[in-house]
């Protein structure tokens, strides 16, 4: 290749297509981020706090899996108390482990009885 773009044997290479990816990229990140401050302010308006509280999900029979999850304050076989920014969660059940905790999510494998918000 020459210095003009040219291939051996005088024919062009075709032009890289960086422009049009980072324009894309841009308008797909901005749609995005705008739709993150859509859900932002209903969660304002509804008096809640984004980020705070815990969420979850249980699957029954295996364990569950737990986001925003800064503390883990109970251990046990028979119980698992986590806590977020202002809230927290107490995980009931029998043989309960931790499959994964750290990044603020946490895995927690054994048999589910009942999880409650503390």
């Amino acid at each position: 290749m020459t210095e003009n773009g040219e291939a051996a044997g005088g024919a062009q290479s075709a032009p890289r297509p960086r422009r049009f990816f980072y324009a894309v990229f841009s308008a797909s990140r901005a749609h995005k981020m705008g739709n993150m401050r859509f859900f932002a302010e209903i969660v304002n308006a509804l008096g809640a706090e984004l980020g705070t509280e815990i969420r979850y999900t249980v699957i029954d029979g295996q364990g569950g899996y737990f986001q925003n999850v800064k503390r883990l304050e109970t251990f046990t076989e028979e119980l698992i108390v986590f806590r977020g920014g202002k809230s927290g969660v107490r995980v009931e059940g029998k043989g309960l482990s931790l499959g994964k905790y750290g990044g603020g999510d946490a895995a927690v494998r054994g048999k589910i009885d009942k999880v409650e918000r503390i």
